[in-house]
């Protein structure tokens, strides 16, 4: 069903917004909407000196980011990785052909 979308609303830091989505995303887009209303509720709880909404959602998309980042930075093959893979990839051909 190319095309079809479901209409959802999320409550993100008190404000309610209504998205088009692919009816196959909906969990993830939960999922996030609890993710960051978690996240704003613990900056909110600490009561930073002149911070509101604003700055709470600021900083947890800067952590969100950071962690994203370094998820895929986590996930990335060197070139030296590749290499090591490949000897071990021969090894174990030669070893098996014997």
């Amino acid at each position: 069903m190319d095309g079809e979308t479901l209409e959802i609303r999320l409550k993100i830091a008190g404000k309610t917004y209504t998205m088009q989505i692919p009816p196959e995303k909906e969990e993830a887009y939960r999922l996030a909407e609890r993710v960051i209303n978690r996240h704003v509720a613990e900056y909110e709880k600490a009561r930073l000196d002149g911070y509101g909404p604003i700055d709470y959602l600021a900083i947890v998309a800067l952590q969100l980011a950071v962690s994203n980042i370094r998820m895929t930075q986590s996930r990335q093959v060197g070139d030296s990785d590749l290499q090591r893979i490949a000897e071990l990839s021969d090894a174990l051909k030669e070893h098996l052909n014997r």
